[in-house]
């Protein structure tokens, strides 16, 4: 496409203007551009025309016919003006109307040849005879111009705004559609569309937009040949962006990690566990990569309690031996404190020194990081801040990738001479998602839990339910077990109908006299949810009362039993999160949902997910096709452009062949330098979100 057009304001087309414009703006169309991409979200066939005495009620159908009569009519009880058409085609007559349109009256005028489109209805006098309310309209003119864009054919239907009818919308579509398909120019190269059987651009626009034939159901889904070259399209730029930042840290100098692995030994030697297959798989894997000069970006993924952390230690220790610090960034302070005191316990013994930053800590060991004293650095994003400087940083861990952007990413490695990277995440991410979010990283998966970990029995339960769970928490603490019982809010407030964790405690404290009852929110200070913990840990707390910052990284063998209260507010991803601080010893553990209130067919669908399933893959994928691509992963969040037309779930064959087409176009021209038109719509397409092609 012409350049000139990505930018050309919608108002400049003919027939739209500055008034029309400014309703275009608010469905987030003010280019040309924005226009051609956005697309309807249904289809309507229209194509057929029967005669009007074999019209069936309660159908979408499309009349032909004559104008016999316009009237306005006015109703005596509501004062409603009713414009009333009558049409005939020789065969029956139907009855047309429109409430408070009195201006229709100029439009139709008798004998002229009118089409007609909508529901049809039983006639009110007697009920019998045929009547459309409202339906779409075209008029027949003889005025060759003239075409049909709202009745006989595939009708467009696109999304709304206040002010602008499906009608008027539709009228401005196709203008600024007409109006910009000549200058479209095909940026692909003709070897990809050949390949693949893509049509080409101003075609596949063209009819996604208004088509000349096809099936509604390919058109709806977005599975008709013109949205797959759109999709085709988007998902490639997507993967060219990923394939240029790979190609670029695979050409960046870094550094090699090459000691002899002494303090990897010491470690393995003072675990109480010993690794599973894959956590070795994965840590040689780790480890070749910080062997090569060039720095590494691997991603480790595994499901909540498969040993993700004991993983990225062992890096750390290699840096570390290797006259390096390491830093490991957590999105909340609770997760950085668990992972401190984790990691502390264990290398002190091997006589290294490990700190914890976060934004709430007055105690800021500053200079001591700046002057090498420190090896390993735990921290929230309080790292990245500026005046956090490291004498030799040369290990960067990302824990729940997903909370932080892909410029987070980048800050943390700047605070280094291109350090390695190494992301980990418990969220489960389809393979799909994971090309698309991580396409820039390599990929490990941690795909074994423990021995003897079993599968926790998740069960669902009303609130009249509430004595079965009490009855069961009991008998666990009696067998010397310990419960977390999770609330969705600290306090309760007027503005919103939910249990609390403040008024939780003391629910517990009355229904459970006999047991210790304990409470961690996000409020209260690092020191005092570390105590909090502690004692947890030591089992001189039976019930811990939590919100959701206990949702990773806390690990206590001993909690068998997990309630979530209001489970039906919490994401699949979250339920699943906090169903992973159980189930972490040797003995059989649960988690129970407290479900209220009239449940969503969503809720509903996601807590029968976690019924259902325990494999964390799993449900990342149920999750996937409950909320779809977008919200699934808050694209925006991670720092990755949005798709407008493309579907991750849908399109999973587009996006390998999209991946291979974009990764062996970048290894052959990685300037683009012969596909120029084609670099400019992928410098387009990740504007904003991160500088693809740097220049120097």
């Amino acid at each position: 496409m012409k350049r000139d057009l990505n930018e050309y304001p919608v108002q400049y087309v003919k027939g739209i203007g500055p008034r029309k414009a400014k309703l275009l703006a608010r469905l987030g169309i003010k280019t040309i551009y924005d226009a051609l991409y956005y697309l309807p979200y249904r289809y309507e066939d229209r194509r057929a025309t029967p005669e009007i005495r074999s019209l069936k009620y309660e159908t979408l159908q499309t009349v032909t016919g004559k104008v016999v009569s316009a009237d306005l009519k006015e109703t005596t009880r509501k004062k409603m003006k009713i414009f009333e058409l009558v049409i005939s085609d020789g065969t029956g007559l139907l009855t047309a109307k429109w409430f408070n349109q009195p201006y229709m009256k100029k439009v139709f005028k008798p004998g002229k040849k009118v089409i007609l489109s909508g529901i049809v209805k039983r006639g009110f006098n007697w009920g019998a005879g045929f009547e459309m309310q409202n339906p779409e309209y075209e008029i027949i003119d003889d005025d060759s111009d003239t075409q049909n864009i709202h009745t006989s054919r595939i009708v467009p239907i696109y999304r709304t705004t206040a002010g602008v009818s499906a009608r008027a919308l539709r009228s401005m579509m196709h203008s600024i559609v007409n109006f910009a398909l000549p200058s479209v120019e095909d940026y692909m190269p003709e070897e990809i569309l050949k390949q693949y059987s893509l049509p080409p651009l101003r075609e596949a626009l063209r009819n996604v937009h208004f088509p000349e034939d096809g099936d509604i159901e390919s058109l709806t889904s977005g599975t008709s040949p013109y949205h797959q070259r759109l999709s085709f399209d988007e998902l490639f730029f997507l993967q060219s962006g990923l394939a240029i930042l790979k190609r670029g840290q695979s050409l960046a100098r870094g550094i090699s990690f090459n000691p002899e692995g002494r303090l990897i030994q010491r470690l393995l030697e003072i675990l109480p566990f010993k690794l599973t297959s894959a956590q070795q798989r994965v840590i040689e894997e780790i480890l070749e990569d910080m062997r090569k000069p060039t720095p590494m970006n691997r991603l480790i993924q595994g499901d909540v309690g498969s040993g993700k952390t004991v993983v990225a230690l062992m890096a750390m220790l290699q840096a570390v031996e290797a006259g390096y610090q390491a830093a490991i960034m957590a999105p909340t302070e609770l997760l950085a404190e668990q992972h401190y005191m984790n990691i502390h316990t264990l290398i002190d013994r091997l006589n290294l020194r490990c700190e914890l930053l976060t934004g709430s800590r007055k105690d800021r060991p500053l200079e001591e990081i700046a002057s090498g004293e420190v090896d390993i650095i735990v921290g929230t994003h309080a790292l990245i801040q500026k005046e956090v400087r490291f004498n030799n940083l040369g290990l960067v861990v990302i824990d729940e990738q997903h909370r932080f952007g892909v410029m987070q990413r980048a800050s943390l490695r700047k605070k280094g001479f291109n350090p390695d990277v190494l992301v980990m995440t418990a969220t489960p991410i389809p393979r799909t998602l994971s090309l698309t979010l991580y396409g820039d990283l390599d990929y490990s998966i941690i795909d074994e839990l423990p021995p003897n970990r079993k599968p926790v029995v998740t069960k669902l339960f009303r609130p009249e339910q509430k004595h079965l769970i009490y009855n069961f928490i009991k008998s666990e603490i009696k067998k010397g077990r310990q419960a977390y019982v999770v609330y969705p809010v600290i306090e309760g407030s007027e503005k919103v109908d939910l249990k609390d964790a403040m008024q939780g405690k003391e629910k517990m404290q009355h229904i459970f006299p006999e047991f210790t009852i304990g409470l961690i929110h996000g409020r209260m200070k690092p020191q005092e949810r570390e105590e909090t913990m502690n004692l947890f840990k030591e089992g001189k707390i039976d019930i811990l009362v939590s919100t959701t910052v206990i949702e990773v990284g806390v690990d206590v063998p001993n909690a068998t039993l997990m309630l979530i209260v209001h489970a039906e507010r919490f994401g699949l991803a979250q339920l699943h999160q906090l169903r992973g601080r159980v189930g972490r010893g040797n003995h059989q553990s649960y988690c129970f949902l407290l479900a209220y209130g009239r449940l969503s067919d969503e809720a509903w669908r996601r807590l029968q997910v976690m019924v259902r399933h325990s494999d964390g893959f799993k449900v990342a994928e149920e999750d996937f096709n409950i909320r779809g691509p977008g919200e699934f992963f808050g694209t925006r969040q991670s720092g990755m452009p949005d798709l407008k037309t493309a579907n991750l779930l849908r399109d999973v064959k587009l996006l390998k062949f999209a991946r291979n087409e974009a990764f062996r176009l970048i290894g052959s021209d990685p300037s683009m330098s012969r596909t120029p038109s084609l670099r400019a719509m992928i410098e387009r397409f990740w504007k904003d979100k991160i500088e693809i092609f740097r220049t120097g």
